[in-house]
C-alpha cells in the first residue's frame, strides 16, 4: 500500500490509493478461506485504485497484511533498534548504553531529532493505511459480510494499538479516522482522557467484529480476544479497575485458545499456547528482530546490555534471569542481555515469531485491577500464577497496596524488553521521576513526554503547542 501523505501539511493525496504489485509480493500475503497459514497473492502489473483492492478478497487481504509488515519493520512496534522495546529500555532503567545512537539513553531528544519523527511519521502512515482498508472495505460491494466484518475490526484494533502507543509517548495526540488529507492536515491534538474514550470506542466495535477464533493457526492476524486485550490494557491504563478486570477475564477465559505455559523456554516459541497476538517474520525461516537487537556475543556490549539495576531485581531463586538473561563475560566483567528470543540467524523454517500480545500480561493486568478493586485473594491468585512459573514463592503482600506494588515489581520481571513496558509503568503509576532521577544525569518531570517533531508543527500549526520542555 503506498501512502506518499504525511499527517499534516500533504499537498500530493492521492484520492484514490495506489496499490502495486512490489508491494504484495510479501512472504506472509493475505490468508485465503480454508488455509492455514498465508498465500502469496499476485497483482497485474496495472495499477489498481482502492477501490478495486477492496472489491476482491484476495487484495483487500493483502492490503491489511502489508499493514502489519510495516509494523513489524518500522515504527514503535519494530523489534529492531529504532523500536520502542530498545528505546523505551534505553529511555528507563532496562538498558545500558555501550555504544550507538545516545539520545534516548541520555533523556536528550530533540524536537529536531529523526528519533521522533520518524516514530511520529511511520505511525500515522500505518493509521493512514488503516483507515484506507476501513474506508475501503465499508464501500466494498463484492466483500462478504464474514470478510468485511473482519477487515474491518483488524483495521480498527491496529488504529487503536497505535494511538495507544502514541498518546503513552507523546502525550496529547491527534486521533485520525479518515483518509481525507484536507482533514488530516488540520488535525488537533487531544487530551488523552479524549484519546482513550476514542480508543475504546474503536475497540469496542473491533470486538463486536472480529471471529472468536484465529484465521490463521499461526495466530499472526488478530482475533476478538486479541482486541479484547487490548481493551484490558487500555481501561488499566485509564484507571477503569472494573473493566480492565472484566476484560482480562474475558481473554483468560477462553481456555480453549490459550493454555497456560509452565515452560519458561517454550512461552516465545512461535506456537505457544500463551500467545495472544504475533507478527510474521518477513522471509521463510526468520525469527525475530528482537533477537538480534538484544543480543551480543562477546564484552564490552557493542550497542547495549541489561542494566545492572534490572538484573539485580532478579532474586537468585528467578528462573527467568536463568532462561531469559543470557551472561556474557570477558574473563573480568560480566553482562547480560535479554534472551527471551533466542534465534538470531535463519533456522530453515521458523521458530520464533515476535509476540505483541500474551497471557502473563493478562493476569498481570487483572491482578492489579482486582486489588484496586478490593478482591485482594483474587489478585493474588493472579500475580502468584506468574510467580510460581518463574520458580518463585507466593506473594507475601497482604494489603491492597502491597499488592499493587507487587504487581508493579513482578511486571517489571516479567515484560522487560516488550514494548516499553516498563517505561509506561512508571509513567502512568507517577513513579516516573522517583526511580529515574536518581539513575539518570539530567532527568527532568518533562521527559515524560516525548517532543511533538517540529518538522510538523510548522506543517500544521493545529499541533500546538509543542509539549513542555522541549
Amino acid at each position: 500500500m503506498k501512502n506518499t501523505t504525511r499527517l499534516s501539511g500533504c499537498k500530493r493525496l492521492c484520492k484514490t490509493l495506489t496499490f502495486k504489485i512490489a508491494l504484495f509480493v510479501v512472504v506472509s500475503p493475505c490468508l485465503m478461506t480454508g488455509c492455514d497459514g498465508f498465500t502469496e497473492v499476485g497483482l497485474p502489473a496495472s495499477q489498481l485504485t482502492a477501490a478495486a483492492v477492496f472489491e476482491d478478497k484476495a487484495t483487500a487481504n493483502a492490503a491489511m497484511v502489508e499493514i502489519y509488515s510495516k509494523i513489524r519493520d518500522n515504527g514503535l512496534l519494530t523489534g529492531s533498534l529504532s523500536g520502542l522495546s530498545s528505546q523505551l529500555g534505553l529511555y528507563a532503567d532496562e538498558l545500558a548504553l555501550y555504544g550507538g545512537e545516545v539520545n534516548f539513553y541520555n533523556n536528550a531528544l530533540l524536537p529536531s531529532g529523526s528519533e521522533v519523527a520518524e516514530l511520529w511519521n511511520s505511525s500515522y502512515n500505518q493509521i493512514y493505511a488503516a483507515n484506507a482498508v476501513v474506508e475501503g472495505v465499508e464501500n466494498s460491494v463484492s466483500l462478504t459480510t464474514a470478510d468485511r466484518d473482519q477487515l474491518k475490526g483488524e483495521a480498527l484494533f491496529v488504529r487503536a494499538l497505535l494511538h495507544f502507543y502514541l498518546m503513552n509517548s507523546f502525550g496529547a495526540i491527534p486521533y485520525v479516522r479518515t483518509t481525507d488529507y484536507e482533514q488530516n492536515s488540520v488535525v488537533k491534538r487531544l487530551p488523552e482522557n479524549e484519546v482513550y474514550a476514542l480508543l475504546k470506542v474503536d475497540l469496542e466495535e473491533a470486538i463486536a467484529l472480529l471471529p472468536e477464533d484465529y484465521v490463521s493457526a499461526e495466530r499472526v492476524r488478530p482475533n476478538k480476544w486479541t482486541a479484547e486485550a487490548l481493551l484490558a490494557r487500555v481501561n488499566l491504563y485509564a484507571g477503569a479497575w472494573d473493566e480492565a478486570s472484566n476484560a482480562a477475564s474475558a481473554v483468560l477465559n477462553q481456555t480453549g485458545l490459550y493454555v497456560w505455559e509452565a515452560d519458561l523456554d517454550k512461552i516465545f516459541l512461535k506456537e505457544s499456547t500463551t500467545t495472544i497476538w504475533q507478527l510474521m517474520p518477513r522471509i521463510p525461516g526468520d525469527n525475530t528482530l528482537e533477537a538480534a537487537t538484544f543480543s551480543f556475543v562477546s564484552g564490552p556490549p557493542p550497542l547495549s546490555a541489561l542494566s545492572n539495576t534490572l538484573m539485580e531485581a532478579f532474586t537468585a531463586d528467578d528462573q527467568r534471569k536463568v532462561h531469559w538473561t543470557t551472561a556474557i563475560t570477558d574473563g573480568t566483567d560480566v553482562w547480560y542481555h535479554a534472551s527471551k528470543y533466542k534465534a538470531i540467524a535463519n533456522t530453515g523454517s521458523a521458530v520464533e515469531y515476535p509476540i505483541v500480545f500474551r497471557l502473563a500480561e493478562q493476569y498481570l493486568i487483572r491482578a492489579e485491577a482486582r486489588a484496586h478493586q478490593g478482591d485482594l485473594i483474587g489478585a493474588k491468585e493472579d500475580l502468584n500464577k506468574i510467580r510460581q512459573t518463574a520458580g518463585l514463592a507466593d506473594t507475601e503482600a497482604i494489603t491492597a497496596a502491597a499488592i499493587i506494588e507487587a504487581v508493579i515489581a513482578e511486571r517489571r520481571l516479567e515484560l522487560f524488553t516488550e514494548f516499553g513496558h516498563r517505561f509506561f509503568d512508571l509513567k502512568r503509576t507517577g513513579k516516573l521521576e522517583v526511580v529515574l532521577s536518581p539513575q539518570k544525569a539530567g532527568w527532568n518531570v518533562t521527559d515524560r513526554n516525548f517532543p511533538i517533531p517540529e518538522s510538523e508543527l510548522l506543517l500544521n500549526p493545529n499541533l500546538a503547542p509543542q509539549n513542555d520542555g522541549y
